[in-house]
């Protein structure tokens, strides 16, 4: 059982189907990468008594059910393996075999890394292309995030050049753009942005307009999962067709 979407991730794709007592309701969301297969499956809140009622043998969390919900299965003697987060490659890995050892699929999380790191290997990155990533809520991030660390790893160079999760460089996008922006969440089933996000400053909707966009499967940014993958690749993509048709840097990195 797995009481959040960053838990039903890795539930889904690494359990037995028929194993699967149940996920959280956000399984089905667009943010969540195994949307689809989380179709059929029963959503349930992550309250203590639901959970001591399906009676799962192992249940996977990140988040869900709050700080206090480990103590209270554990001590109903019920199994807990918590979800990590990273800032890196490694975390991924980690996160994987970790969850399929606590699923008794040690051989799927094995063969999920496997193909993880050889993704990586052929990824082919843009040629240092700059770029902005955007959220709806109006915010974007800088170096030491995995976020931009994803963004290397396609290629791309990070217009944000503050650390964290900050809002938009408004006054910065005024004089000079990235050569492309990177988005997620941006889909009609995505929480509605909220009338104050920087995300719906003119300027912003100017750009999402006039540059070339890599839109991401939400899903694919987020729980330091092995399916991040996804977006470097979406990433790199959108970052090479630029340099094909300019056939040059943009000009805020050309020497």
């Amino acid at each position: 059982m797995s009481l959040d979407f960053c838990a039903d991730q890795f539930v889904i794709k690494l359990a037995d189907r028929a194993s699967i007592v149940a996920v959280s309701p956000d399984a089905t969301r667009d943010f969540s990468f195994m949307r689809g297969e989380a179709k059929g499956l029963r959503q349930v809140r992550p309250d203590a008594e639901t959970i001591l009622a399906l009676k799962p043998d192992v249940v996977v969390r990140s988040y869900g059910g709050g700080p206090q919900m480990v103590p209270f299965l554990e001590r109903a003697g019920i199994k807990v393996h918590q979800i990590g987060w990273g800032e890196d490659f490694t975390a991924v890995r980690t996160n994987v075999r970790e969850a399929a050892e606590a699923l008794g699929q040690p051989a799927r999380g094995e063969a999920l890394v496997a193909d993880f790191d050889r993704r990586l290997a052929r990824l082919k990155p843009a040629p240092q292309v700059s770029a902005l990533y955007v959220t709806p809520g109006g915010v974007t991030t800088g170096p030491g995030s995995l976020v931009d660390r994803m963004m290397v790893k396609a290629g791309l160079v990070n217009f944000q050049t503050q650390k964290g999760w900050n809002p938009l460089p408004l006054e910065r996008l005024a004089t000079e753009q990235p050569a492309m922006v990177v988005t997620a969440f941006f889909t009609a089933q995505s929480p509605h942005q909220d009338y104050w996000s920087q995300a719906r400053h003119p300027l912003v909707r100017q750009m999402l307009t006039d540059l070339p966009v890599a839109r991401l499967d939400g899903g694919a940014t987020a729980c330091s999962g092995w399916f991040m993958v996804d977006a470097m690749e979406a990433m790199a993509a959108t970052g090479r067709s630029i340099h094909a048709k300019t056939g040059a840097l943009p000009k805020d990195l050309q020497p």
